[in-house]
C-alpha cells in the first residue's frame, strides 16, 4: 500500500543544511519551490491536484518552515541541486514562485539538462533592476525585520505581497492568514540572521540570470497576477520575451501569489501546460 501524502516526508542533510521535504504521487517528477514569504505549504492546493499526474516534491528552503537557518554562505540553487542528487532525481518539471522562481531560473541556467520544463510564478530575476522608488512599506519592512518586530513584519509582508498595492483593500481573509502564519514562522526561524541587514545573504549567480535568459531553451510558462507590483509585471514580460520557448499568462484579480488566490484557474493553466 502506498503511503499517504503526509507520510512521505524526510530530512535531507546537505552541505551543513537540514532540508525538510515531502513527496507524493507517481509519474514524471514535478518540483515546487516556495516564495520568500512562505514555505512548502503555499502549494497545498496544487499538491492534491497534481499528485494524480506527477511524482511531486516540495521542500522548505533554509530558514523556512521546518528547515532551520544555518550560519555561513549558502546558495538556494545549489541546495536544490544537492537535494535532487540526494533523492536520485535526474530531471524534472519545476514550478517556482517569487524567490523560488528566481532560484529555479538560476538553477536552470546552471543545470539545464535537469529541467524538462519550468513554470515561473511572479518570479524574481537575478540582476533585474527595479524601476522607480519602492513604496514606503518596503522600507518599513526592512526596519521591522532588522529590529525583530516580527508580528509587524509579517503583517507588512501580507500587505505587500498578498494584498498588493493595486487592489484597494485586503485580499481574502483565508489567504491573508495563510501568508501571515507562514511569514511569521519564517521570520522567527531567521531571527538572529536578519539583524544586520533585514535580509538573508545568499551567494548570487554570476553573471546574473538577466544576462543569460536566452540559454533557457526549454518549454516555459510565465504566470503573473494583474494586481502585482509593476516591477514584478515588468519582470514577467522580460522572462516571456527573452526565454526562447516561453509564453505568459495573467491571472486577473490576483497579486503576487496567484496560486493561493485562484487555485482552480492556476491549476488548470499549469496542468494544461505540463500535459501538452
Amino acid at each position: 500500500m502506498s503511503k499517504s501524502i503526509e507520510d512521505q516526508t524526510g530530512i535531507a542533510a546537505i552541505e551543513g543544511a537540514q532540508l525538510y521535504y515531502e513527496t507524493a504521487g507517481k509519474g514524471p517528477w514535478l518540483v515546487f519551490l516556495h516564495a520568500g514569504i512562505a514555505d512548502r505549504r503555499m502549494w497545498d492546493d496544487q499538491w492534491t491536484a497534481c499528485a494524480a499526474y506527477f511524482h511531486l516534491l516540495r521542500y522548505d528552503m533554509r530558514g523556512f518552515g521546518r528547515s532551520p537557518m544555518t550560519t555561513g554562505a549558502f546558495s538556494n540553487r545549489q541546495d536544490l541541486y544537492r537535494l535532487l542528487q540526494f533523492l536520485g532525481i535526474e530531471s524534472a518539471h519545476f514550478i517556482g514562485c517569487s524567490m523560488g522562481g528566481m532560484t529555479l531560473i538560476d538553477f536552470a541556467i546552471e543545470h539545464l539538462e535537469m529541467v524538462n520544463s519550468l513554470v515561473a510564478v511572479s518570479a524574481a530575476v537575478s540582476g533585474f533592476q527595479p524601476v522607480g522608488q519602492p513604496p514606503q512599506q518596503i522600507f518599513d519592512l526592512i526596519t521591522t525585520r532588522k529590529e525583530g518586530h516580527f508580528d509587524r513584519a509579517a503583517e507588512l509582508q501580507v500587505q505587500i505581497w498578498a494584498d498588493g498595492f493595486k487592489r484597494g483593500g485586503p485580499a481574502d481573509p483565508g489567504v491573508r492568514e495563510r501568508v501571515r502564519r507562514m511569514s511569521l514562522e519564517a521570520l522567527a526561524n531567521q531571527a538572529e540572521f536578519l539583524r544586520p541587514t533585514g535580509f538573508l545573504m545568499e551567494e548570487p549567480l554570476q553573471p546574473p540570470a538577466i544576462e543569460r535568459l536566452g540559454q533557457l531553451d526549454v518549454p516555459a510558462l510565465v504566470i503573473a497576477g494583474d494586481l502585482d507590483d509593476d516591477n514584478n509585471l515588468l519582470a514577467a514580460d522580460l522572462l516571456a520575451d527573452r526565454i526562447p520557448r516561453a509564453r505568459k499568462e495573467i491571472i486577473h484579480g490576483t497579486a503576487h501569489l496567484p496560486n493561493l488566490e485562484k487555485p482552480a484557474e492556476f491549476n488548470r493553466l499549469v496542468l494544461e501546460f505540463l500535459q501538452a
